[in-house]
């Protein structure tokens, strides 16, 4: 008997022309034509293990994406291969499954490649989205990877108590908007750090800090944000490094905690600044810790009920950026580091 023909459809791919040193350009990466891809796993990839053959419906835009961008082995995720897709979170519709975890028409979230179509070797690391009120593309950001970054960040690093003094930058991000609400609902005081007037304004009129400041606009950081933390800060949720770091350091109350989240400061640039006020760290006993979020996948499930019954309550809203196709991804990706996006950049590539 002969074998059903599988229908077929092009795929287009957003890749890395190669390696960088600097901060990631437009140009660095390339819209190209993929060929035909049949919308079915193939049967090497079957006899291989189980796969999944994903239509991507929304991609990710995220800092980390740019350490991979570079020809370095020693960071906790491998760098992108020049002339491949790049990779990262993705939203997408199940085409085909050799995996009894998942049947075609399902919707999943994992780690996906820039294309219209990925097969996915490790489905293992997909995760099933159960259809709801909230638009699959939150499953990016408010349900996905940064909104469980500043839920484990917040919960676990920081050790908050009711009535402490929270201090966030880079704070109408992804990761930023959620903290400072997780932070309001715990019952401390809030204050937020952007580069535009729109993103403060955003700050306290919708994600309700209870303060914010322009950085751009404070010749000294230090002294700013002793006009805002009169009494130190408790908590410190980093995510910018640099001067802001080094600012912070000195206005920390004993006994504080800073949750080192990432330095976008410090992306792309070849002589990373220092920092100057460690000294802190020991006459005020901070604790200061980096993390990642996949060192606490065991809480996921806790975490995705209890962001949703907030989200749901009206206790926490969220607010993303969406550009429009494929071919939008590498100017979206690139305007994270200038700071064009307001909110969660995502790249909507198929609505099917």
């Amino acid at each position: 008997m002969e074998k059903e023909t599988a229908a077929v459809a092009r795929n287009r791919k957003v890749v890395l022309r190669g390696y960088i040193d600097r901060a990631p350009r437009e140009d660095d990466m390339e819209l190209v034509d993929g060929g035909d891809v049949a919308l079915r796993v193939p049967e090497g990839a079957a006899a291989a293990g189980p796969a999944v053959l994903v239509k991507n419906l929304y991609l990710s835009c995220d800092p980390y994406m740019r350490s991979r961008m570079r020809d370095f082995q020693g960071s906790y995720i491998p760098p992108f291969k020049p002339g491949s897709p790049i990779q990262g979170f993705g939203v997408g519709r199940v085409v085909d499954s050799t995996h009894p975890g998942f049947s075609a028409g399902d919707f999943v979230s994992g780690m996906t490649g820039w294309e219209d179509y990925s097969l996915i070797t490790k489905p293992e690391q997909l995760r099933k989205i159960q259809q709801s009120d909230i638009p699959l593309s939150y499953h990016l950001g408010l349900l996905g990877m940064p909104g469980f970054t500043a839920y484990v960040g917040f919960y676990e690093i920081c050790s908050p108590k009711k009535g402490e003094f929270v201090f966030v930058s880079a704070a109408s991000g992804a990761v930023g908007q959620i903290v400072g609400q997780l932070a309001k609902l715990h019952g401390c005081y809030v204050v937020g750090s952007a580069g535009t007037n729109q993103k403060v304004e955003l700050l306290k009129e919708k994600f309700g800090f209870d303060a914010a400041f322009n950085y751009k606009e404070e010749p000294d950081l230090a002294a700013a944000l002793k006009r805002y933390f009169p009494e130190g800060i408790d908590i410190y949720f980093e995510n910018v490094g640099g001067p802001m770091l080094d600012a912070v350091l000195l206005n920390m109350r004993v006994h504080g905690r800073i949750a080192v989240c990432g330095m976008v400061s410090q992306h792309g640039v070849t002589a990373p600044a220092g920092i100057h006020n460690l000294f802190s760290l020991i006459s005020k006993r901070i604790d200061m810790k980096g993390f990642i979020q996949s060192d606490y996948l065991h809480l996921f499930p806790q975490f995705v009920d209890d962001i949703t019954k907030h989200y749901r309550d009206g206790k926490i809203v969220y607010v993303e950026d969406m550009s429009v196709g494929l071919e939008s991804g590498p100017a979206a990706f690139v305007g994270l580091f200038s700071g064009k996006n307001v909110g969660k950049q995502v790249v909507r590539v198929s609505q099917d």
